[in-house]
């Protein structure tokens, strides 16, 4: 059963009038993505000898099989320094190789996974889907849904509509 009283989105006006900084759709996004990721995926990163960015590449990495670094940085929503020393990370442990294509200073550079990585997230990927499971199951399926298609809005507006910050754009400023 869910609560039915209003929200402070419930009425939102197009100026955002009566909204305050602690009901932000970036500030509840922020907090609930923390908690998730310190309740549900530090855990199983930690289990298996990784941290959160280092299982996330090799997750993609392995799911792939070869990637280009182009792709992890994108795919991975981290910035291009933290995926690169991740994947350095990596490749010294012995779970991915990178592999440079091209003869121009500014090579291609592309990930493999590695047999080992193969074998690490083969026994990670369960015990990851289960608690990911857990905490999606914790809405009733009507809300999953619900949540997983705006979820999926949410992520398409910000796609299509990143060329709209414009002149009038705060770069840095996201509460």
């Amino acid at each position: 059963m869910t609560d039915a009283s209003p929200t402070p989105w419930t009425d939102l006006d197009e100026q955002g009038n009566g909204l305050t900084v602690d009901a932000f759709i970036t500030t509840l996004m922020s907090q609930v993505g923390n908690a998730l990721r310190r309740t549900i995926t530090v855990p199983y990163a930690e289990q298996f000898g990784l941290t959160v960015s280092e299982w996330r590449v090799l997750a993609l990495v392995a799911h792939a099989e070869r990637i280009a670094f182009s792709d992890v940085v994108q795919q991975s929503t981290s910035d291009k320094a933290l995926v690169s020393r991740t994947l350095k990370l990596l490749e010294g442990r012995g779970l991915v190789t990178l592999s440079y294509e091209g003869t121009t200073p500014r090579k291609k550079v592309f990930c493999l996974i590695s047999a080992a990585g193969e074998a690490l997230h083969a026994q990670a990927i369960p015990l990851a889907r289960a608690r990911q499971a857990a905490a999606i199951r914790v809405l009733p399926p009507e809300e999953r849904d619900a949540m997983y298609r705006a979820l999926m809005r949410l992520r398409r507006y910000c796609l299509e509509d990143g060329d709209r910050a414009g002149a009038d754009d705060i770069r840095g400023l996201d509460v």
